[in-house]
């Protein structure tokens, strides 16, 4: 799993044309906008559950935030 670190109004790029900005960050709550390709289903990890009857493909393990605490 790679993991960075965003601010308010900064972006991630995926693959050239998705695009994931930090729309706001209140409390333990992050808000995410996510422009992607009309072709490319975008969901939140329950709905894909839902629609699809499975677990989403994920890490089977946690990493320690902090690996050198």
């Amino acid at each position: 799993m790679l993991v960075l670190s965003r601010k308010k109004n900064e972006s991630i790029v995926i693959a050239n044309d998705i695009v994931i900005t930090v729309v706001e960050v209140r409390g333990d709550k992050v808000r995410l906008g996510i422009v992607a390709p009309k072709d490319v289903p975008v969901h939140r990890e329950e709905v894909y559950e839902a629609i699809h009857g499975t677990k989403a493909a994920g890490p089977t393990v946690k990493a320690d935030p902090d690996p050198h605490a």
